[in-house]
């Protein structure tokens, strides 16, 4: 295709020539210098053009040197997110410690950096992280991870592939147990409609809904307020029968463990028999007969140490485990009134039945294999309510409640790195809880204005002064919030002036 001529006509260097590559581009018109000219025998001497200088752009011509190569010379950006980022770094280390322990390094930082980058921007989907990843200081913290898209995939599978390296990390997490600690197993259901995983199958509430689930069963730690491990199990499996799974998978050997109904304790009795300093505190069902054999509803006296009426009973029974039974009257008055409202509108009332259950409303009985006070045991299982505050942010703070992976490896791999995003948060409420942040924000709010603040990335590598000018917002008014979870220093204070002597015509007067 012809140059055309008033693209000819711009002033150039000497000696090159326009050559015109098409497109709609601003780099259509080529500027190259002149060559040599080729001479091949039996025809014309022919024109070599040598490589490209510059374009016609505007009608003028921009020399190509000095302009793009500053941009690949200098990959480091100016600024970065920074706020969200240091907050989680700061309570990450040792994290990093154990993974490096497990890991090349390189994959220790990519798997907590995608883990972070999960807390930052809730939801985040694999395609979105790389860009994620290059707007925030986890760059800075973590770099050289690997997140685009393929890798990530690839990283999915391998994790989930080798189960040594998760039971490695757990195992370093689980071994800071003490024997006192109370130790909540509990699962959750995520919506999974693969066709490709066999994790994907309909759980009891899942045929309600219309939708396949998969079970997610995780190990809480009271004392630290945090998950300790983690585990997949297909949606449809009982919580019962993957309760001794889950103990043996993941080596738990000492605490106390609080679980619901719905795990047994007759379903790891074997791990119990094995495992001394294991212990266990669980409710059992209102129609066990245990609780009639030992006249469980027949109370010695009341809880004066917690909140509200209630009524208690132990009982050693045979075997030598223990029962704590325990009557709440205000919990018993709301079931009795459910009750009855349901029966008026089912129009089913039976007053055989009524009668039989009135007995037991309000009423929890828990049995354990350890002598325990009834106020201990009682506020024992009253803690537990901690690990569904964890399931609820699991699901919506950072938005995990979905698989968005097909095959099996890739389930089990994504829920590993799950698993430490939410350890993080759960340090993050507990800081965001202590620092008492949560009077004047939501947890929301909190890490949205955090994510919003900026910071220059030639700032020193010690902790941040409010204030300073590496600051890229010096406008933003959450450096009270920063300096209370310590993201920032405050100001130094200037020192205080010595006390002179007063003139000596004060004195006089």
């Amino acid at each position: 295709m012809a140059v055309p001529e008033e693209i000819r006509l711009v002033k150039r260097p000497k000696n090159t020539v326009v050559e015109d590559r098409g497109g709609n581009g601003p780099n259509r018109y080529a500027v190259r210098e002149r060559g040599k000219i080729k001479c091949i025998p039996g025809k014309n001497p022919q024109p070599h053009n040598g490589r490209v200088i510059g374009h016609i752009v505007n009608l003028k011509f921009i020399p190509k040197d000095g302009r793009n190569t500053e941009f690949k010379e200098n990959k480091k950006p100016d600024c970065l997110s920074h706020g969200s980022s240091a907050l989680i770094q700061s309570l990450s280390n040792d994290i990093l410690d154990d993974l490096l322990d497990i890991f090349e390094p390189k994959r220790a930082f990519t798997i907590l950096a995608i883990a972070a980058l999960k807390v930052i921007k809730p939801g985040i989907l694999d395609s979105k992280i790389s860009e994620e990843y290059n707007r925030t200081f986890i760059s800075q913290y973590y770099p050289g991870a690997t997140v685009s898209k393929n890798s990530l995939s690839k990283l999915y599978k391998e994790l989930g592939m080798y189960g040594e390296y998760r039971r490695k990390f757990f195992q370093k997490r689980l071994a800071s147990v003490m024997k006192e600690h109370h130790i909540v197993i509990d699962g959750t259901l995520k919506d999974n409609n693969s066709s490709v995983n066999d994790f994907s199958a309909f759980s009891h509430k899942a045929k309600v809904k219309g939708t396949k689930d998969i079970s997610v069963i995780y190990a809480y730690d009271i004392e630290k307020m945090e998950p300790l491990c983690g585990e997949v199990f297909p949606g449809n499996t009982i919580d019962g029968s993957a309760y001794s799974s889950f103990i043996r998978d993941n080596n738990i050997t000492k605490g106390i463990i609080i679980a619901d109904k719905g795990f047994p304790p007759s379903q790891i009795a074997e791990e119990l028999k094995n495992r001394p300093d294991l212990h266990i505190l669980t409710p059992i069902k209102r129609n066990d007969s245990r609780i009639k054999n030992n006249n469980m509803l027949s109370y010695q006296g009341t809880l004066k140490e917690v909140e509200g009426e209630i009524l208690f009973s132990k009982k050693q029974i045979k075997g030598g485990r223990f029962l704590y039974a325990y009557f709440d009257q205000y919990r018993g008055s709301l079931e009795e009134k459910t009750f009855i409202k349901n029966a008026n509108k089912n129009d089913s009332y039976d007053d055989e039945n009524f009668k039989d259950k009135r007995k037991t409303f309000g009423v929890i009985v828990l049995e354990s294999d350890l002598d325990l006070d009834p106020v201990v045991a009682y506020k024992c299982y009253q803690e537990r309510w901690k690990i569904e505050v964890m399931f609820k942010h699991y699901k919506s703070d950072i938005c995990l409640d979905k698989v968005r992976v097909q095959d099996d490896f890739s389930v089990i791999g994504k829920e590993f790195i799950n698993v430490i995003a939410t350890i993080i948060t759960s340090r993050i409420i507990k800081l965001y809880q202590d620092k008492g942040i949560c009077d004047d924000y939501t947890y929301d709010e909190m890490m949205e204005k955090l994510t919003s603040t900026w910071r220059r990335t030639d700032a020193p590598n010690e902790k941040p002064v409010t204030k300073d000018e590496y600051w890229v917002h010096p406008y933003i008014t959450f450096y009270d919030v920063m300096e209370k979870l310590g993201v920032c220093e405050p100001l130094p204070k200037p020192e205080p002036k010595k006390r002179g002597r007063r003139p000596k015509n004060s004195i006089q007067n």
